[in-house]
């Protein structure tokens, strides 16, 4: 599982005079930055918009979610079950048929390839998924700390986020997590969505530059690696917070 992460670095450093050796190289001798030079010059852009759509697919999720998933463990409002039963089919509609219809839509507005719309079309993935974890997360908060709050006269949104969001920190850094991750490697809205626009992700970036420099493997292998490292980097540093998060209202006490 791990070798074509090795070879996707391999090749990021070796030049294109050494491609074509056989047998391949296993270790970039006599390597190069060529590739990285080129990303770092093409690329930015393109990071740049995923990482403005990531942060703004974050921020609209959990606005979202962290109130519902709140609202359907501890405030049981009616027709809740039927709600959540909803957000779990959603999650089963496959991608192409909400891009499609995210376009018919984008079309009369007026917003198609804008990070805006994509910030949007990504949240429609991130959200049910989000108000699932924070509902089972939030569930299993002791109804005595919620009972507490009131009796000191804090109303339902001051002790949501007074009270709740605080103690709900693993819930909040996984739905952001996952919600980032999406937003970050979606390819189906983006070149539904954004296709011709001004600001793409880095999907179409490497969509593009595939295309554009199908010889010039060392620097598509570079992109592929440079917009690796974001994830990775999150997944390292969060991933306490999400076994926490995820396994949340597993078992009851």
């Amino acid at each position: 599982m791990l070798f074509p992460i090795y070879w996707m670095i391999n090749v990021s450093f070796t030049k294109d005079t050494d491609m074509r050796h056989d047998p391949p190289h296993l270790f970039p001798f006599n390597g190069t930055l060529e590739g990285y030079r080129a990303v770092l010059h093409q690329q930015m852009p393109y990071l740049g918009t995923s990482l403005l759509v990531g942060l703004g697919t974050v921020i609209l999720t959990v606005a979202l979610s962290a109130p519902a998933g709140y609202s359907l463990a501890k405030l049981r409002p009616r027709g809740g079950g039927a709600l959540s039963f909803v957000l779990l089919m959603a999650q089963m509609i496959p991608g192409i048929i909400m891009a499609m219809g995210f376009y018919a839509i984008y079309l009369k507005l007026g917003v198609l390839n804008s990070a805006a719309g994509l910030v949007l079309a990504d949240s429609t993935i991130a959200v049910p998924f989000g108000v699932l974890i924070f509902t089972a997360f939030m569930s299993g908060i002791p109804s005595e700390l919620i009972n507490a709050a009131e009796i000191d006269g804090a109303g339902t949104f001051r002790t949501f986020w007074s009270v709740v969001l605080p103690v709900s920190r693993n819930a909040v850094v996984t739905v952001s997590l996952f919600a980032f991750l999406w937003a970050w490697s979606d390819f189906v809205f983006a070149t539904t969505l954004d296709g011709g626009g001004n600001q793409q992700p880095i999907t179409l970036g490497i969509y593009h530059y595939i295309g554009n420099n199908n010889q010039q493997w060392n620097a598509i292998m570079a992109t592929a690696v440079i917009a690796s490292i974001p994830a990775t980097l999150l997944l390292i540093l969060a991933q306490r917070y999400v076994a926490a998060g995820v396994t949340a209202g597993a078992v009851k006490d």
